[in-house]
């Protein structure tokens, strides 16, 4: 535990100016982040007697290694300031809004020339125009089936509607009168488009023009004795009804506001947002928080506000926002509002009529949010902490191992070798810190060379950036080494790279300058997955394709997450005592005697400990053991969707992948123009000449790769006997 006093600033550093200042832990990692009207006058806050400090406040500083000040000209962009670090950053002691992201939104993709209505979440696109946040997709759904009836607007993903302009064909939807059909012709565009423009009208509010429409053709029609058209159109009037009915008006004149209420105790708050629209309740959502930091309700209102604008502009912010208490300075959020607006928005606490009695239901609404969320939590809770325990004292540990990492390796009779690492942090998967190896030094099956391997270039990087920060223990490494006699991590200024005399062989008998290839190259993809999320199949790109483990120059200590930098407390590796003995033969070889290991062998479910010849075993109805379950599993699903999906995209290779300077455009151009790679090979170079783009040398390049990857015998239906023909890009 840090003293604060080890890191104060001296007053006459700290300026009296608006500003935001963050505390770093003895890692540079940013913990919080903080904002002020006068930096001096909150600051001291923080260095008083820890007595009178706020328990939450009292960890923060204790924890904290450094503070840093930023001055700024206004509160407004202090505040602006503040809310840009909190995401950069994600400082664990700032209050954090879970599954701020995960609310659906009724979609309409206005930026496509056949607009389509949608369910989508997450982040929102350029020319899309948006309805809620609902509470449910399947709230979407019903809305949007009511609504079909009367606007027959497609619904169907590209996939579908390029197959259905292919083959001629509309979908189901197409036949049943709940689709226009713009793929066979049924409309045009400008048609099609009209139509989502009203559909985009009737969501906004602006209901009665359609329903007095339909209303009245509905006469029409009845007094030419058109009765079935009559009760066609009578239904459509009560299906847009109905789903009129699925948002009441909550507020007669026609207000667009949003209203925020918060129930906390001393430990979590509850946020609800109702989104009213045209006097509609159009939207509901909610967030669940941890209070790390002291804060007040106010305090709680400002983080919600810079949570729920921070990365909205115009219309997404309404004319007005209503909240139970207001932030610290008003006026500087209001302002900050009205600039992300682009005009007035007013903050302020509702105090009679029918807002107020709304404000009452959205408070309700946080009041049972919170207490649903204590009730699912609180035996989750305990459990966690139960299973910490008993882990730590089957292991003997010191202390609970808040922070775990379980390694994997996977591969296919040798081929494809992968390796996964899982984190766990307070008995919790932290996917955000998952990360994926790929294994290049060796070839062939040896899981414990594997280990070792990962083991040791994962903690190889947490030891050179340990030591870039300056973090050494000046006290030698077992058997008289010193950092700079570890193996691929940058030497001191002065001293050989290598941290041996130059041309002697190191401990593993390899020279200095053949060591990192004595070791095997090895790249890891970091990964960011969202929550239950398959990590192989998201669509978010790694953050990195290079290899991480090679020795860098000093970056920036800007507190951002780093790949390896923080260590864990506990080691769990996929196997039993081979594994094991890897891994702690890998931390040996750096030096590390402060991290524990230990095995989960699936046979038994048995845990195995460096040099003991028998396994821990831990009773079936353990939480501990059944943590450790988890763990292991996690590990060894994120590593087989890994590995699975390199195989795949080995398996669906092409013999044109290997022609230099033929891009997926003429691949492309090639197979459409062929119909097949079987026809393609069959076809002169004269004939593969007058395919647009390609030359002849292209074109004899691409014979000469179809010759040599010919196969020597036709494919055979097994279970028929029959001769297969190639007419989708494989063997003939």
């Amino acid at each position: 535990m840090a003293d604060p006093s080890s890191y104060r600033p001296k007053p006459g550093q700290i300026p009296d100016s608006p500003g935001v200042y963050k505390f770093r832990d003895e890692h540079r990692r940013v913990i919080y982040v903080g904002k002020a009207k006068n930096l001096r006058q909150r600051l001291a806050n923080y260095f008083q007697d820890l007595a009178g400090l706020h328990p939450r406040t009292r960890s923060m500083v204790t924890t904290a290694a450094s503070v840093e000040w930023t001055v700024v000209s206004t509160e407004v962009e202090a505040l602006q300031l503040e809310y840009t670090w909190i995401k950069e950053f994600d400082p664990r002691f700032n209050v954090k809004y879970r599954d701020d992201k995960s609310y659906p939104y009724l979609a309409v993709t206005l930026n496509e020339e056949f607009p389509r209505v949608q369910v989508m979440r997450g982040a929102k696109k350029k020319g899309v125009r948006y309805f809620g946040p609902y509470g449910h997709a399947w709230a979407i759904r019903e809305t949007v089936d009511l609504m079909l009836r009367v606007f027959p607007v497609r619904t169907c993903s590209a996939g579908v509607f390029k197959n259905a302009v292919r083959t001629g064909r509309p979908c189901l939807l197409g036949y049943i009168g709940k689709c226009s059909a713009p793929c066979v012709g049924r409309v045009t565009p400008e048609e099609h488009r009209e139509l989502a423009e009203d559909f985009c009208d009737f969501m906004a509010g602006r209901t009665g023009t359609y329903i007095r429409r339909l209303e009245r053709e509905m006469a029409e029609a009845a007094e030419e004795m058109e009765y079935e058209r009559a009760a066609r159109l009578r239904d459509d009037a009560g299906a847009l009804k109905r789903a009129m009915e699925k948002s009441a008006v909550v507020l007669a004149d026609a207000t667009d506001a949003d209203l925020i209420a918060v129930a906390e105790d001393e430990l979590e708050a509850a946020v609800q947002i109702f989104h009213v629209r045209g006097g509609r309740v159009r939207g509901q959502r909610g967030w669940v928080t941890d209070k790390v930091e002291a804060v007040d309700t106010s305090g709680l209102v400002e983080h919600a506000l810079q949570q729920l604008y921070g990365e909205e502009a115009g219309d997404a912010v309404p004319k007005e926002v209503l909240v139970p208490a207001l932030p610290e300075d008003p006026g500087a959020v209001s302002e900050w509002l009205s600039r992300r607006r682009g005009s007035q928005v007013s903050l302020r606490i509702p105090q009679r009529g029918d807002k107020k009695d709304l404000m009452a239901t959205v408070q309700r609404n946080a009041v049972q949010a919170l207490g649903l969320h204590k009730t699912k939590r609180a035996s989750d809770l305990t459990t966690r902490s139960r299973a910490l325990e008993e882990i730590a004292e089957a292991l003997g540990l010191d202390g609970a191992p808040l922070r775990i990492e379980c390694y994997d390796i996977s591969h296919l009779q040798g081929d494809d070798v992968v390796a996964s690492m899982v984190v766990f942090e307070d008995g919790l998967a932290r996917k955000s810190e998952y990360r994926r190896f790929q294994i290049k030094g060796f070839e062939g099956q040896d899981d414990v060379r594997s280990m070792h391997e990962v083991i040791g270039r994962r903690f190889r990087r947490y030891l050179a950036d340990k030591e870039r920060t300056g973090d050494w223990d000046d006290t030698p490494a077992p058997g008289g080494g010193t950092p700079a006699d570890v193996p691929g991590l940058p030497a001191p200024a002065g001293s050989d790279a290598t941290g041996s005399a130059p041309g002697l062989p190191l401990a593993d008998g390899h020279a200095p300058a053949e060591s990192a290839a004595a070791a095997g190259p090895l790249e890891a993809e970091p990964l960011t997955v969202p929550f239950g999320e398959d990590p192989a199949g998201t669509d978010r790109a790694p953050e990195a394709q290079d290899d991480p483990f090679a020795v860098e120059g000093p970056r920036e200590d800007d507190g951002r997450p780093k790949r390896f930098a923080y260590p864990p407390q506990l080691v769990v590796v996929d196997g039993g005592q081979p594994q094991v003995a890897a891994a702690k033969r890998a931390l040996d070889e750096l030096g590390i005697d402060d991290i524990a290991v230990c095995g989960l062998a699936k046979r038994l479910e048995e845990v195995w400990l460096p040099d003991d010849d028998d396994p821990v075993v831990l009773p079936r109805s353990s939480e501990g053991l059944y943590l450790l379950q988890r763990v292991r599993d996690e590990a060894h699903r994120f590593a087989l969707t890994y590995q699975r999906a390199k195989r795949a995209k080995r398996v669906r290779s092409s013999p044109l992948d290997g022609v230099a300077g033929l891009g997926e455009t003429r691949k492309l151009a090639l197979l459409k123009h062929f119909g097949s790679v079987k026809k393609l090979r069959q076809a002169t170079i004269d004939e593969i000449c007058e395919v647009p783009g390609i030359g002849r040398r292209t074109a004899e390049s691409v014979a000469v790769a179809l010759a040599s990857a010919a196969p020597a015998a036709p494919a055979v239906n097994t279970a028929t006997g029959e001769i297969m023909e190639e007419s989708d890009g494989g063997t003939p």
